[in-house]
Formats: C-alpha cells, sequence, structure tokens
C-alpha cells in the first residue's frame, strides 16, 4: 500500500489556506508546503501575498494584502474561500481559526479538511491588546467552545504541542513540532565560537509579552567594557512599539536589523554568542515550544531563556543554557555576563544543544509526522 500511495501522490492536488500568515512563513511555506511538494503532491499555498509565483515546486496564489483586521475578517476569508473553490483540490489545509468557515463550507462541499492549530486561542486570547481586558476571558471561553465544536468536523487536527492536541479527539490528532530544519544552519562561513564579537540575538516578533523591554534593560545593567550589542530580527507589533523602546537608556547598544529572510537569520546566528528567549510567564507561552529556541540551539549557541517548567525539561535537562525570570532584567543581564565570562562552557552548552536538535529536535523527524497525516487521507480516498 505505501508505495501505491507514493505513486497516487502524483496526481493528489493539496491546498493550504491562510489569510493572516505571510507568504514565507516558516512553518508554512519553508517545512509544511515544501515537504509535501518534495514528496509529489500538487501543493497550492493560497495567502495575502503581492503576486502569484511558483516558489520551490508550490504555487503561490496571492490574495490582496488587508488594510485592517477587520477586512482581513471578512474580506480576506472571503477571498481565501472563493479561491479554494477554484481549485477544486482533494485535501485544504488551513492555518488560522478565522478561517474555520471556511474548512466547514469545504467538508460540506465534499473535502477532506486539516486544520493546523499553530497557537492555544482560548489561551492566547488573554494577552490579546485589541480585545477589551474585562471581555477576554469571556471570548476566550467562547473561542473554545466554538473551535473544540467545529474540530469534530474536521478530517484531521494538527497541533504544534502535545499541551494543545489534549484539547480534541486523540483519533483524528497528530502533534506536528516546529521545529527547526536542519539544513538551515550548515552554512559553511560560522565564526568559531570563541573568536565572535558580544552579540547577543532575538529572533522573532518583537513584542511587550515576548519581553522586548526586559532585554533592552538587561543590556544597560551589564557593564560597559563587556561591550555588548543587542541585535533584534523581527517585526515591532504594534509598530509604535519600536518608538517606545527606542528611547529607552540602552537602545544605543541595540541593532534593529527588522524583518530577516531564512538565510539572513541563520548567516546571524552563525555570529552570535548568545541567544535570547524571554517571553513573559502567561499561560500560552508556558506551554509552547518556541521556534526560537530550536533554532538557536540548532545554530549552536547557548540561550537565555524563560525558567518554564516546560522549558527547564529542555534546557537544563540539556545542558544548553541558562534560565531566568524573564521580567527581571537584572537576572537577564547576570545570565548574559556569565556565558560571556566563561566561554567554554557557553560554547559546550551551544554544542550540547545543537547535538540535540540534530538527534531529535528537528523538522525531519516531524515531516514524516505530516506525511503520514496526508497518506492517511489518501487511503481514505482510494479505499
Amino acid at each position: 500500500m505505501a508505495n501505491y500511495i507514493c505513486q497516487m501522490t502524483n496526481r493528489i492536488k493539496v491546498v493550504h489556506l491562510s489569510s493572516a500568515h505571510p507568504p514565507d512563513d516558516t512553518r508554512i511555506f519553508y517545512k509544511e508546503c515544501r515537504t509535501l511538494a518534495q514528496a509529489g503532491y500538487e501543493v497550492v499555498l493560497i495567502i495575502p501575498h503581492d503576486r502569484d509565483e511558483v516558489v520551490n515546486g508550490v504555487r503561490i496564489r496571492g490574495m490582496p494584502k488587508p488594510t485592517s483586521r477587520f477586512v482581513r475578517m471578512i474580506g480576506t476569508v472571503r477571498e481565501v474561500y472563493r479561491a479554494a473553490l477554484e481549485e477544486n483540490a482533494i485535501i485544504y489545509h488551513f492555518h488560522d481559526p478565522e478561517l474555520i468557515p471556511v474548512g466547514i463550507m469545504l467538508k460540506n462541499k465534499g473535502k477532506k479538511v486539516i486544520y493546523d492549530v499553530h497557537e492555544d486561542l482560548p489561551r492566547q486570547i488573554l494577552t490579546k491588546p485589541w480585545i477589551v481586558p474585562f471581555l477576554r476571558r469571556v471570548v476566550g471561553v467562547g473561542a473554545q467552545t466554538v473551535e473544540n465544536l467545529c474540530a469534530r468536523y474536521f478530517d484531521r487536527i494538527i497541533t504544534v504541542t502535545s499541551t494543545i492536541a489534549d484539547r480534541f479527539s486523540e483519533n483524528k490528532t497528530t502533534v506536528v513540532h516546529n521545529y527547526p530544519i536542519l539544513e538551515e544552519f550548515e552554512g559553511p562561513d560560522f565564526i568559531p565560537y570563541q573568536k565572535r564579537d558580544p552579540l547577543v540575538v532575538y529572533v522573532g516578533g518583537i513584542t511587550v509579552i515576548r519581553g522586548i523591554k526586559e532585554m533592552v534593560k538587561a543590556v544597560e545593567l551589564i557593564p560597559a567594557e563587556w561591550g555588548v550589542r543587542l541585535i533584534l530580527a523581527g517585526k515591532f507589533s504594534p509598530p509604535a512599539l519600536e518608538d517606545d523602546v527606542s528611547a529607552m537608556a540602552s537602545w544605543s547598544n541595540v541593532e534593529y536589523l527588522g524583518w530577516q529572510s531564512r538565510d539572513e537569520v541563520a548567516d546571524l546566528l552563525s555570529k552570535a554568542r548568545i541567544g535570547l528567549v524571554l517571553l513573559h510567564p502567561t499561560l500560552n507561552y508556558m506551554d509552547a515550544y518556541p521556534i526560537k529556541l530550536f533554532e538557536y540551539m540548532a545554530a549552536g549557541i547557548p540561550v537565555v531563556a524563560s525558567d518554564f517548567p516546560l522549558w527547564r525539561k529542555i534546557v537544563s535537562d540539556i545542558g544548553c543554557g541558562l534560565l531566568v525570570d524573564p521580567l527581571n532584567p537584572q537576572a537577564i543581564a547576570d545570565a548574559v555576563q556569565w556565558l560571556l565570562a566563561h566561554p567554554v562552557e557557553a560554547e559546550l552548552m551551544g554544542q550540547r544543544g545543537q547535538d540535540a536538535v540534530i538527534n531529535k529536535y528537528n523538522w525531519s523527524t516531524e515531516s514524516q509526522k505530516l506525511l503520514g497525516v496526508y497518506q492517511s487521507l489518501v487511503k481514505l480516498r482510494v479505499g
């Protein structure tokens, strides 16, 4: 049957749908869509983009970029559904909770539908700044109820963590962790660790609850003779936060690169001494596996990370970095200074993290789970 399925994938068309992500989203495009294309599926990605194009065997069908959240949740969702119908695929795989109605309508058309749950929605809502605080819990409970009921209607659920998976039916849910692609961090130009400048990096979305203010404050608390520079790669959210943070006293020791491509991220990490992942202790983050943690590990640099029980099992057990209170800039500064003062130990931490990614925490292992989900749907189709 396995060989038959491989042959069948040459004519199985699958469509990935997103109304809220960029076209080069690491999980959606670089991991899932490319994996499926390499396995022989015809892959279409319908997503907000300024053009139609084919990249790495994936046909990207661009939707108009929304001008506001309201436009996105109404107009963009409608356009995504219209384009999805035109593609007339066998399997549809959507990535945003706001596309749940689209998933239901596609199921009503007889399509196979996969819901990819990137975030723990009910917990995520508790930190949404655009929802009035006293309504967040009510909205969260309502969202969980709707999501759980609708999920029963879909053929498969994919989640990024086992905590999220526990909310859904076990017999149709698969955990596909968001682990890094090893090949991205195998470039030939990596600088030997102990010859690197004292660069401390943060890669990802730049928000208050992801610790931006504590990171910048920590740089101020490190003695100037260490020459530490904090490098930020990502986008501020909301954009006005950049003005707020850049007014802080230690901003002169920060270099803001803005959004970076996958190659640029790998290049940056090849020059860095330390990677920061200092998410605040919200319910959504404490049970999450942030991709940046594993990317730092893959690049062979030690991490300074939030001291959450789930993360402790990785960072402490592997010995790949130091854990701190993410709300305490002095503790962050002390951890960074310790790693700079002990370069041999810091390099060994980075090597242990890299070994763990090579042996376990990598996309190669997770891609097989993804392909298994698709093969199970193809079997249903041809069975």
